[in-house]
């Protein structure tokens, strides 16, 4: 598709390393990429799920139909979610691709990177975000993962199993190795809790990537001249698998808030649609982690995360309620003002 860019002249820059600030440096072209001179300080994420419809829009972003073919596919999905539930097998088609490597799979091979002192507009797509910028936590629920041999036959399935004190999730990475997702509990304690997931891996190593598994949200998300983007802006819980869909969607959103912008829109108003429709975006994800927690057990973990969850429905309802009416849509990769 192509771009409508209008970026001659004005200067952007993009601070991060990852899928949001890379979709944001290909849908601006004509901007500043201002790396970050150290890695940011959080996990790598390395395992994760990208679905067929992120595929599809990752490709439709880079003009490369190519992309993705050579990773290992996910087909089918096993889930025992529930005290006392019996195993379900359900379709999902899915890619497995480390965060490290997707980023590296659309990287530009020539990245510039230059200060941007004196730039219009800036996306943060990676910390630290301009002050006074806080993080709202609706939960507290943290993950780690940890490698695994597959020990089962179903090689090309994930497996998801919900637990007293947490919930397991395995992410095959080849035929033979993957990861092993706890959260909530340590991977020990849950892995002891459990009659699906225990018999279908050996733990392979001793290291564990831990990283926040609990929604989040940066408030506020923008500015005058600046935007929050990707995980400098929102944080899902693995549980629904769209993270990186998610990340590239605001990047589209990012990228044509700005352009917009500099044809001439109002920015006030180009600002309060970015942030009302990231806060829609956030509470689509807490009501769909709701109905997911609610039925999963009835311990004390998951009343305590569900009543966060709640927390947090009830702040984006507030937060839209005070917000104008959508007054844009994309079409394709640029905003159009909705008639």
């Amino acid at each position: 598709m192509e771009l409508s860019t209008g970026t001659a002249g004005n200067q952007v820059a993009i601070q991060g390393r990852g899928v949001a600030a890379l979709c944001c440096k290909r849908l601006l072209p004509d901007a500043g990429f201002s790396l970050l001179p150290k890695a940011e300080n959080r996990s790598r994420v390395p395992a994760i799920l990208l679905g067929e419809r992120t595929q599809e829009l990752l490709r439709d972003i880079y003009g490369r139909p190519e992309l993705f073919r050579d990773l290992f596919q996910i087909d089918h999905r096993i889930v025992m979610w529930g005290r006392g539930s019996a195993p379900v097998e359900l379709p999902h088609r899915a890619a497995v691709v480390s965060e490290e490597a997707l980023a590296g799979m659309l990287k530009p091979e020539a990245c510039e990177e230059r200060a941007a002192d004196a730039a219009d507009w800036r996306v943060y797509a990676s910390r630290p975000i301009p002050a006074p910028v806080s993080e709202r936590h609706f939960g507290s629920r943290r993950a780690s993962a940890t490698p695994v041999q597959l020990k089962g036959t179903r090689k090309s399935a994930c497996w998801i199993e919900s637990l007293d004190s947490g919930w397991l999730f395995v992410v095959p990475e080849s035929a033979a190795a993957g990861w092993l997702l706890a959260v909530g509990d340590s991977t020990g304690s849950l892995l002891a809790q459990s009659r699906l997931i225990a018999g279908q891996v050996e733990i392979s190593s001793d290291a564990e990537i831990a990283f926040p598994a609990h929604p989040r949200i940066a408030d506020p998300l923008c500015a005058p001249g600046w935007l929050a983007c990707g995980a400098a802006a929102l944080g899902f819980d693995p549980l629904c698998g769209d993270g990186t869909g998610n990340a590239v969607r605001e990047a589209i959103l990012a990228a044509a808030v700005i352009r917009a912008a500099i044809r001439g829109e109002r920015p006030e108003r180009l600002l309060a649609h970015y942030r009302a429709r990231l806060t829609a975006g956030l509470w689509r994800h807490l009501e769909l982690c709701r109905s997911f927690y609610s039925s999963a057990n009835c311990g004390p973990w998951w009343a305590g995360e569900l009543a966060r969850l709640e927390e947090g429905i009830a702040w984006c309802r507030r937060a839209l309620d005070a917000a104008p009416p959508f007054e844009y849509r994309l079409n394709g990769f640029d905003l159009e003002a909705v008639q």
